[in-house]
């Protein structure tokens, strides 16, 4: 029998929910590009409800219990005495989210002698090292497409919370305030603006999609090219690297996964090649760009917002600059953990593991190391070291 250690975010403060907004969720069909949702033989949730806390388990304690496996659920993940790190040697599979990451550091993986799976509850397997896991025969897995569009909801929300200055607004009102003047004095349309997203993959595409009705010039830049008949659709303007993009660019959105290829890209030198007052939302990973480096683009005046949901380490540290720095609209990282993202990648994460517990072939999308190597979706968006 399978000891699965997950690793999940902690409860709500007061406590975990005795009840929820909405009676339930809109029922989904398919994903955009038309891939299937999760298809497990059975969820023992309720749609709707908070899965990825502790007391959600992900709803799986009933069905790894009713088959004599064992689960193990914490948030305690940091620090060599850590919950996640005792049970890490008796672990078969270990589950994290990209919200609360147990970082799969080599190190830890080569402490985890029975690791045969390390699975995402989300996408993004970037808390992995997808290196030790190639080297360690452990095969890497996420629930692709679970949380894009909750992703790519976020992006736009945050491009117009930041151009049209909402939540400096917002707080004048809780204040007790009329302030119009200083709410429009930093406050824009965001008709007629260059938007461009570094990658164009599932989120960066629906990015897009959603922008193109807003009368924004679109561009983009990705290692894969879109196909003509999508750049066309959407009179989309391509770039060869985001190096070639981002002077064009009113707001740059970040959408690419975190390998060595994306890490630190946006330093002082490419936010410098930026517009001067223009906006940067990152809701990729908080390593693709230089964290001081964003501060001093903010104070000197060279960008004119910073948002994003992403942060290093996660959880951030009480003194980390960006909690502080001006001008910025960042969340947690929660993007991607709305409760209709939750039913999805709950269900994707029974998927993956009924396969695995039962030896039958995960999906190809689902899989991001597998037999010694990049494969699936892993090899279509990461690299590996040389």
């Amino acid at each position: 029998m399978a000891t699965v250690l997950c690793v999940l975010y902690d409860d709500p403060v007061n406590g975990y929910p005795e009840q929820f907004p909405r009676a339930g969720l809109p029922a989904l069909e398919r994903y955009p590009d038309g891939q299937s949702l999760p298809s497990p033989s059975a969820i023992d949730f309720t749609p709707g409800a908070l899965l990825g806390s502790v007391s959600g388990e992900l709803g799986l304690r009933g069905f790894l219990e009713a088959q004599g496996h064992e689960l193990i659920v914490t948030s305690d993940k940091d620090g060599d005495d850590s919950e996640f790190d005792r049970h890490l040697a008796d672990a078969d599979v270990v589950i994290s989210q990209p919200f609360w990451p147990a970082y799969l550091s080599a190190e830890r993986i080569a402490k985890a002698p029975k690791l045969k799976l390390a699975l995402t509850a989300g996408i993004g397997s970037d808390h992995v090292d997808l290196d030790a896991a190639i080297e360690h025969g452990v095969t890497v897995a996420e629930v692709t497409f679970c949380n894009s569009i909750s992703v790519a909801e976020h992006v736009v929300m945050m491009i117009l919370s930041l151009v049209r200055n909402y939540l400096p607004s917002h707080q004048w009102v809780l204040d007790g305030g009329w302030n119009i003047a200083d709410c429009v004095s930093r406050s824009y349309d965001v008709e007629g603006m260059d938007v461009g997203t570094v990658a164009a993959g599932r989120i960066g595409l629906a990015v897009l999609r959603r922008l193109a009705p807003f009368d924004m010039r679109l561009h983009y830049t990705d290692r894969h090219r879109l196909p003509t008949e999508i750049e066309q659709e959407l009179n989309l303007t391509y770039h060869d690297s985001a190096q070639a993009m981002v002077p064009h660019c009113d707001v740059v959105t970040i959408n690419a996964p975190l390998h060595h290829e994306t890490r630190n890209l946006f330093d002082d030198d490419l936010l410098a090649t930026m517009r001067r007052g223009a906006y940067l939302v990152n809701t990729a990973r908080g390593l693709i760009v230089d964290r001081d480096a964003v501060v001093r683009a903010l104070q000197s005046g060279q960008l004119a917002g910073y948002a994003g949901d992403v942060w290093y380490p996660q959880p951030a540290p009480a003194d980390h600059p960006w909690r502080t720095m001006p001008h910025h609209g960042m969340t947690p990282h929660i993007s991607g953990s709305s409760l209709s993202a939750q039913a999805r990648y709950a269900a994707g994460t029974r998927e993956i593991l009924e396969h695995f517990l039962d030896g039958t072939a995960i999906r190809d999308e689902y899989l991001i190391v597998d037999g010694g190597k990049l494969a699936g979706t892993g090899a279509h968006s990461y690299s590996a070291r040389a």
